[in-house]
């Protein structure tokens, strides 16, 4: 529910009574003391029927730019109000969807001041690296309930589409910069971590699960910013909670800004590229997925007109809106290509693995993991490498898998490639072998 306060002339006060009557809203109307001519006109609505209450009052000619205020009611006990909530809530006319000013208020009250925002992005990169490093899934999510990148991202969508450029730059500006600090503070502590003994150089950070996972771009990880970006356009559009929304959004570039630094400490440019890859695709698809379902929700510039397409793409808001979407789209492109190539390699190591294992002399193995590494292009050169983790009986030995494994790759891909196989031992104790009676 909302509580609308509106102040209107005393002249122009028999048009709004006349709307909200005409609307079925029950008001009340209060002498403004401190201007003279002027009334307050006060009433609570539906949140669904914000915008079209307000829609009705301008068309009737009602200036709402001198003194209008939106605030979030409880309850309202009014003898129309029951009505009203059948037509917006339950009715024809149901729409959870809240006004555009409110969602251009919501959007900005997201996105704190720039000291709390930095601080508290400082801290959750140290708390995401030391969690990847530590390989606790708990510590991870705790870095990504203090992120505040989800108050950034809804700012630069909601300007792109209500057409404010301050918005937009203020957003979208604050998103990159918060993540390279990210970037800078995960260099930093992985530093110390390792300056300071406690994890050595020499730590093989590529198979540690919470790092791997970041490294490898693929299509889950971007069908994680998609959805996490057309939530967060969902939830500033209804009234429902941003807090989870948050954290998704921070589940999809956190953890990997922080792998981004740590590929950096330890020297490994295919963790760093890829990690950065998946940073990037995800922080322009958690944007670019919010603004369309903002778009898809009806929420446009002030200057829009339904139905008149040329009229509006001359205007220079639609231009702005359209250069934005389309510098996205560009600084998605290449690190999408490459990621595209990733997973490629990845499908066809897959394969060739489930092939290879599929004989008969390797019918006792277990597979456990398929990891390609990340290549970026073909931007660091070498053959492309393929870790596989099996697990075996304690007294077999298998020495031509990997040969056998990397021939049967190489005909799928045409390229060089280069395999390490790693055998966990396994025993097992079969049923019916005890003698227990």
């Amino acid at each position: 529910m909302r509580l609308v306060r509106l102040l209107v002339p005393s002249d122009g006060l028999d048009t709004v009574t006349g709307v909200l009557d005409e609307e079925g809203v029950d008001y009340v109307v209060t002498e403004e003391r401190s201007r003279e001519g002027a009334e307050i006109v006060e009433f609570p609505i539906p949140v669904g029927a914000v915008e079209s209450i307000l829609d009705a009052l301008r068309d009737a000619g009602v200036d709402d730019g001198t003194y209008t205020v939106i605030t979030r009611g409880e309850t309202a006990n009014t003898e129309g109000f029951d009505e009203l909530e059948e037509r917006y809530v339950e009715g024809d006319e149901s729409d959870d969807s809240v006004a555009h000013e409110e969602v251009r208020a919501k959007a900005q009250s997201l996105l704190p001041d720039r000291r709390s925002y930095y601080v508290m992005t400082v801290l959750s990169a140290i708390v995401a690296t030391a969690g990847l490093l530590l390989d606790s899934p708990a510590v991870v999510i705790g870095a990504m309930a203090i992120s505040p990148q989800v108050g950034a991202a809804i700012t630069g969508s909601v300007g792109t589409v209500v057409d404010d450029r301050e918005m937009v730059g203020s957003g979208l500006l604050s998103l990159v910069l918060g993540l390279l600090v990210a970037v800078l503070t995960a260099t930093a502590m992985g530093w110390l971590l390792q300056a300071g003994g406690f994890f050595p150089p020499a730590l093989a950070v590529r198979t540690v699960e919470q790092i791997g996972s970041r490294v490898s771009p693929g299509v889950l990880s971007l069908l994680l910013g998609l959805c996490a970006g057309s939530a967060a356009g969902f939830g500033v559009a209804t009234d429902l909670p941003l807090s989870l929304v948050g954290v998704a959004i921070a589940a999809a570039v956190v953890p990997a800004a922080a792998a981004v630094g740590i590929g950096i400490v330890w020297a490994l440019p295919t963790v760093a590229l890829g990690a950065a890859t998946l940073l990037v695709v995800n922080t322009i698809s958690i944007v670019l997925s919010a603004t369309a379902t903002l778009w898809y929700l009806g929420y446009r510039p002030d200057d829009w007109t339904p139905g008149a397409l040329r009229a509006n793409l001359e205007r220079r808001s639609t231009t702005i809106i359209v250069l934005t979407v389309v510098a996205l789209l560009v600084f998605f492109a290449l690190p999408s290509v490459a990621m595209v190539q990733h997973v490629r390699l990845e499908n066809s190591a897959n394969g060739a693995v489930q092939d290879t294992l599929e004989q008969e002399e390797y019918e006792e193995l277990m597979l456990r993991s398929v990891q390609a590494e990340f290549t970026g292009l073909g931007l660091l050169g070498g053959p492309r490498q393929i870790d596989v983790v099996v697990s075996r009986p304690v007294d077999r030995g298998y020495p031509d898998l990997a040969a056998d494994i990397g021939r049967s790759l190489e005909e799928r891909t045409g390229t060089d490639v280069a395999v390490s196989v790693e055998f966990a031992e396994r025993t097992e104790f079969p049923s019916g072998s005890g003698t227990a009676s």
